[in-house]
């Protein structure tokens, strides 16, 4: 709203009156007189009157009294809105909005406890038992059917035994997760109640960057709490979300505000609260948001079948930059260069090859790598999809079968069996012959999934394993003979452009 702003002068030396008072000098107040006039011409040309820092639209039928035509200024020609009514919406939707709490249990690696000060300095420490804590959890979520169904962040529900959802009037009810999709961060749970409030939901490709949008959630358990701002950029991709073209707002959200809903301004939810970048830990000004449209395809199948799948293509892309556009041969850096295709992937299958760059998909242009994720992601296992590719100078069209993410899943289920998932914590598969060519490495294997001994270690999905107990490993059989030459195995991690040695203490 453009604001006007009203300072006090100096002032000024009147003539006294009879009663003792200073009256303004008669050319002052012909002055204030016509500034005043102008005043109020410029307000009646935008429509707008601001009284005490409040912006109040004429109705049509207001005229300004005697007002003089307005010189053609730049203050004439701005156009000042009313604020939006943040209240209305939170009113009316509100009641909606849920606090999740949740309890659980987490394993703990024994580490050292902190000492009272009345020990501190003695040559000992003492050392927490190994074994499971009990940890709680508080997030926030919505309902979007009047018989239960609420939906938030599969992170707010992950590894929990117990989830309570409480009501703005202070109801709480014990809910079941009906289901949790990692891949989207979208959980689905259900509450026993009836005639509920729930959400209007909205649609996300009509959000304009520049609009205001709301929160609503819990930040730090600090239930039903209201924060504004603006959606700041659309279909954002994050490191390490394959399926999600995120909505990135300015308002604030903290650990709490997970799974709660973004409301536009006609009160319609366009998405779910998940994720902030802080190097602090708390909002420092970046919020990304799930768009709805992509949780309701989660939902839906989540409450059919317990399960969410994706269609999967099957390669590792990476965002063209000008350089890479040039060396190309492409005009613009545009597409999604392909860096690996997975042997037997849909992708494979179509012909496509390392070096190629996905520029359409059904027709649709692909901006960068994680438009073509999100829109593979929108597809359903089994489609076909047409893509076009430039390789070599030109531009080609391919077809392919698009699988499903279940398939990821079962070849990981395979590797974690084959590596000795009990002992070493570690769910791993050969490297490809790109993925070698592409991490510049003989061979190898790439964690694909940690838990135990490797999580406690500190090895992370994404790494590659080149030795173990000082021998190359190329095989999973390689790996699960290292596992049983000792209590503890010195595994050589590659990570990234870094080498390191890893002791992971087998369990």
């Amino acid at each position: 709203m453009a604001q006007l702003a009203l300072r006090r002068g100096p002032r000024r030396r009147g003539t006294p009156s009879a009663d003792g008072l200073s009256k303004p000098h008669p050319k002052n107040s012909l002055e204030t007189d016509m500034t005043l006039n102008r005043i109020a011409a410029t307000l009646a040309a935008t429509g707008v009157l601001v009284l005490a820092g409040l912006a109040v639209s004429h109705t049509a039928g207001l005229q300004p009294a005697q007002a003089a035509p307005a010189p053609a200024t730049a203050a004439a020609t701005t156009r000042v809105s009313a604020l939006p009514d943040f209240a209305a919406i939170v009113r009316q939707y509100g009641p909606a909005v849920v606090n999740i709490a949740t309890s659980g249990t987490r394993q703990t690696a024994g580490a050292q406890v902190p000492l009272p000060d009345f020990f501190r300095g003695l040559p000992f420490r003492f050392q927490a038992p190994q074994g499971e804590v009990p940890v709680q959890g508080q997030g926030s979520g919505f309902i979007v059917d009047a018989d239960g169904i609420v939906l938030t962040n599969a992170h707010v529900v992950q590894n929990a035994t117990e989830v309570t959802v409480k009501l703005t009037d202070r109801r709480e009810f014990r809910a079941k997760v009906l289901g949790t999709d990692p891949a989207t961060d979208v959980a689905v749970l259900r509450i026993e109640a009836k005639n509920l409030p729930a959400v209007r939901l909205g649609e996300p490709d009509r959000a304009q960057v520049g609009d205001w949008v709301v929160a609503i959630g819990s930040p730090f358990g600090f239930e039903n709490s209201v924060t504004a701002g603006i959606v700041s950029a659309k279909s954002r991709s994050l490191p390490g979300d394959t399926y999600v073209p995120f909505i990135q707002t300015d308002v604030a959200v903290n650990p709490g505000n997970s799974g709660g809903p973004l409301f536009n301004l006609a009160g319609e939810v366009i998405g779910i609260n998940s994720q902030i970048y802080s190097r602090s830990g708390g909002y420092q000004g970046l919020s990304f948001a799930i768009p709805i449209d992509v949780a309701l395809r989660v939902k839906d199948q989540i409450v059919a079948t317990g399960h969410a799948s994706h269609a999967r293509l099957g390669v590792n892309v990476q965002t063209m930059n000008q350089a890479l556009a040039e060396s190309f041969g492409l005009e613009r850096p545009e597409g999604a260069l392909v860096a690996a295709v997975a042997p037997g992937s849909a992708a494979d299958k179509a012909g496509l090859q390392p070096g190629d760059v996905v520029l359409k998909f059904n027709g649709r242009a692909v901006g960068d790598s994680g438009e073509l994720a999100a829109m593979v992601g929108e597809s359903s296992p089994g489609a076909q999809a047409r893509l076009e590719v430039w390789r070599k100078g030109g531009k080609r069209e391919l077809l392919a079968i698009l699988g499903s993410s279940s398939d990821d899943k079962a070849q990981k289920a395979n590797a974690e069996e084959s590596a000795d998932q009990g002992r070493l914590g570690l769910a791993v598969r050969p490297l490809t012959p790109q993925e070698s060519d592409a991490a510049h490495v003989p061979g190898g294997l790439l964690v694909e999934g940690v838990n135990g001994p490797a999580a406690r270690a500190g090895v992370a999905p994404g790494d590659i394993v080149l030795q173990a107990a000082g021998k190359p490993v190329r095989s999973v059989e390689d790996l699960r003979a290292a596992a049983t030459a000792g209590k503890t195995v010195a595994l050589l991690v590659q990570r990234g452009e870094r080498r390191l040695f890893v002791p992971l203490q087998a369990g």
